[in-house]
C-alpha cells in the first residue's frame, strides 16, 4: 500500500493529511502549539514542540486509518515562512524559534534597505523591508545574543529545521528562500550581494531546492520519532501559504486565494515575474515550479476575531461570531483597524496599531464583532484591488481556513470586494496542499493538475454581492482608507 501524508506546521497548530494510493483523504488530524511573548512584539515557540506535535498528529492519522507505519512512504511538510531557528553543527535548537509574527527586527531590516536602497532590495528581492523577514532576525540574533549567533552554524525558518531534524539535511525550497530577504527572485538563488551586506554564507542557510525535490529518507531516529518506516521519503516542503494555494486549487493567475486563519495572507499565482511598484503585495517564489506566488502575508485577521472574543468579550470564538450575525451591514457606522501587530494594508506600516472609531452609546458588542469581520474585509479589498492593477486575479475568490465556516464572514467579503467568493470544501487545505505534492511524488498523480482535479472541491454555488449592501460598504471603505492614513499621519 501507497499513503502520503502532508503536514502543515503553522503557529496555533501542527494538521496533517493522510492520502491512500487513490488519492483519498483517508483521515486529518490536528495538534496545538503555543506561543510565548516575552516581550512586546516578540513571539517565540519551543523548536521541540514542532516534532512531537508532528508525532502527535502522525500517530493519529495512522489510528484512525487503521494504517500501518510501514505504508506511508512519503511525507511533505508545509510550514509558517519566515521563522529563524538557531542550530548547532548537530542540528539542535540553540535556542527558540523566532517566528513570523516577531517584530524585534526592524532596526535590522533597514540597515539592509540602507545598505543597498529601499527600490533595488524590492526590485532585487521582491520583498518589501520588513522585520518579519528571516535576514533581519537573523541579523538581530548577531547584533543581540552574540553568543547563539557565533554557536550556531545554520539559521533555517521552521521549514529548514524541521527538515534537518528529519533527514540530517540542510536545505529549504525556492519559496521560503524567496522570504528570506536574501534570495534573487531573478536568478533564483542566494544573492551573494546580500550574503556580503549581511555577513552571511549560503552554508549557514542550505541549499535550495524545488518543493517536491527529494530530502531523503527519515533518519533512524526521526523515523523513531514520529512513529515511521525509515523506507518513508521527506521532501523539501514548501511554505504554508504557498501549500494553502495549491490546496485551495488556486494553481493560475485568475483565482485569489485567501487563507483566513490567524493572519490573513492573500495570494494568487503567476507564471511571469509581476512586481508591484506600491509595495503592497510581494512577489515569491512558489511551490509549484517555473510559478511566482504573488501576496501581501497576511494582516492579523483571525488573530483579531480572537482577540475581541478572549480580551474584550470574554467569550467563545462561535460566540463571538454568533453575534457579528446580528448586527447590520455596515455595523452602524463602526470602523475597525485590523493592525494588531502592525499594519499590512493598506501600507506596511510596524508602528501602526488597530482600533475603532465612529463609536456611539447606541453600539454594543454586536456591531463591535461585525466591525472586526469588516474591517479585515476592507483590508482584502485592498490586496484585491492591487492585485487588478497587477492584471492578475479578476475571477473568483477562494477562502480557505477557519474563516470559511462563517456565512456572515464569507457574504461581507463578496459584498466589500464585489467578487464572488467560494467556499472551499477541504477541512485542512494547507496540509492537503502538501500532501499533493507528496502524492506526486510517490506517483498517486500525474502532477498537480491531475492531483488537484481529483481532490479539491469547492462550493457549487459562490456567496454573490448583494446590491443592497454594496452602497454601505463603498461608502465605509473610503472612510476605513481616511481614518487609517488619518492615524498613520500622527505616528513620530
Amino acid at each position: 500500500m501507497t499513503l502520503a501524508i502532508g503536514l502543515d506546521v503553522g503557529s496555533q497548530s501542527i494538521k496533517g493529511v493522510l492520502l491512500d494510493g487513490d488519492g483519498v483523504e483517508l483521515a486529518s488530524a490536528s495538534s496545538a502549539l503555543t506561543m510565548t511573548h516575552a516581550r512586546a512584539g516578540w513571539a517565540e515557540q519551543d523548536p521541540r514542540d514542532f516534532e512531537t506535535g508532528a508525532a502527535s498528529v502522525i500517530a493519529n492519522l495512522l489510528h484512525a486509518s487503521n494504517s500501518a507505519r510501514a505504508d506511508v512512504t512519503t511525507l511533505a511538510l508545509a510550514c509558517q515562512v519566515d521563522g529563524v531557528v538557531p542550530l548547532s553543527h548537530s542540528g539542535e535548537a540553540l535556542g527558540p524559534a523566532i517566528i513570523w509574527l516577531d517584530r524585534r527586527a526592524d532596526l535590522q531590516a533597514l540597515m539592509i534597505a540602507d545598505r543597498i536602497g529601499r527600490d533595488r532590495l524590492f526590485n532585487m528581492t521582491g520583498l518589501v523591508p520588513d522585520a518579519s523577514h528571516s535576514g533581519p532576525k537573523i541579523l538581530w540574533l548577531r547584533d543581540n545574543d552574540l553568543e547563539t549567533y557565533e554557536a550556531a552554524t545554520a539559521f533555517p525558518p521552521v521549514g529548514g529545521y524541521l527538515l534537518r531534524r528529519l533527514t540530517n539535511r540542510l536545505a529549504i525550497d525556492h519559496a521560503n528562500a524567496s522570504s528570506s530577504m536574501l534570495y534573487d527572485i531573478r536568478t533564483r538563488q542566494w544573492s551573494a550581494e546580500l550574503l556580503g551586506v549581511c555577513g552571511l554564507t549560503e552554508g549557514q542557510l542550505g541549499e535550495i531546492l524545488d518543493a517536491g525535490d527529494l530530502a531523503g529518507p527519515l533518519s533512524p531516529a526521526a523515523a523513531e520519532t514520529l512513529g515511521l518506516s525509515t523506507s518513508c521519503s521527506v521532501l523539501v516542503g514548501t511554505g504554508d501559504e504557498h501549500a494553502a494555494s495549491v490546496g485551495s486549487g488556486a494553481i493560475n493567475g485568475g483565482t485569489i486565494t485567501d487563507v483566513t486563519g490567524t493572519a490573513e495572507p492573500v495570494t494568487v499565482a503567476s507564471a511571469a515575474l509581476v512586481l508591484d511598484k506600491q509595495m503592497l503585495v510581494e512577489t515569491h517564489a512558489h511551490a509549484i515550479s517555473g510559478y511566482y506566488l504573488i501576496e501581501n502575508p497576511g494582516f492579523v485577521s483571525g488573530g483579531s476575531t480572537k482577540w475581541f472574543a478572549d480580551e474584550v468579550l470574554g467569550v467563545s470564538q462561535a460566540a463571538f461570531f454568533a453575534l457579528a450575525d446580528q448586527a447590520p451591514a455596515g455595523s452602524d457606522g463602526v470602523l475597525f483597524i485590523p493592525a494588531l501587530s502592525g499594519a499590512m494594508t493598506p501600507t506596511w506600516n510596524a508602528r501602526m496599531r488597530g482600533g475603532f472609531t465612529g463609536l456611539a452609546m447606541s453600539h454594543t458588542s454586536k456591531t463591535m464583532a461585525r466591525a472586526v469581520l469588516e474591517g479585515c474585509a476592507y483590508a482584502l479589498r485592498d490586496v484585491v484591488e492591487c492585485f487588478d492593477s497587477l492584471g492578475l486575479g479578476r475571477d473568483e475568490i477562494r477562502v480557505v481556513g477557519g474563516g470559511a465556516a462563517s456565512d456572515t464572514w464569507m457574504q461581507i467579503k463578496a459584498d466589500v470586494t464585489g467578487r464572488p467568493v467560494y467556499r472551499v470544501l477541504v477541512k485542512e487545505a494547507t496540509a492537503l496542499g502538501a500532501a499533493l505534492l507528496a502524492g506526486v511524488s510517490a506517483g498517486i498523480f500525474a502532477n498537480l493538475t491531475d492531483a488537484v482535479n481529483r481532490t479539491v472541491a469547492v462550493a457549487d454555488a459562490p456567496f454573490v454581492p448583494n446590491p443592497a449592501n454594496r452602497s454601505h460598504y463603498e461608502d465605509a471603505y473610503q472612510r476605513y482608507r481616511e481614518h487609517y492614513f488619518a492615524v498613520e499621519g500622527t505616528l513620530t
